[in-house]
């Protein structure tokens, strides 16, 4: 399995961006995407469920951020809005079998490169 993140950049704080992971070698069961920051552990940030849609969020993101996939396109997406500086890291999304416990690291099979998001003050 490969998974190909993308859409990361520079963005003032309150502003948007839209990151995409492409799934490729094998369908998944859920997404999730988590992030980390400079010092910091790994966070979950988001994740959905393959079938069904259903989706979980982290509290720091709730109301901001929104995930959604595509499954013929076996992609998701991670629309962040109003973000912040503290916002800042890189995103990593990873997928994996299980539908439950979305939001530990150890649900997660593969892994995606990462994309850096950077929010200025």
């Amino acid at each position: 399995v490969q998974l190909q993140a993308s859409g990361g950049g520079l963005v003032q704080a309150g502003g948007s961006l839209r990151l995409s992971c492409a799934a490729s070698g094998r369908t998944f069961s859920s997404l999730g995407w988590f992030r980390q920051a400079p010092t910091k552990e790994r966070e979950f940030v988001a994740a959905i469920r393959r079938i069904g849609g259903n989706s979980y969020y982290a509290d720091s993101v709730k109301g901001r951020f929104t995930i959604s996939r595509d499954n013929p396109k076996n992609t998701a997406y991670l629309q962040m809005n109003n973000l912040k500086p503290e916002d800042t890291a890189v995103y990593y999304c990873a997928v994996g079998p299980r539908v439950a416990g979305l939001a530990q690291v150890s649900a997660y099979d593969y892994w995606g490169q990462g994309t850096l998001v950077t929010v200025s003050s």
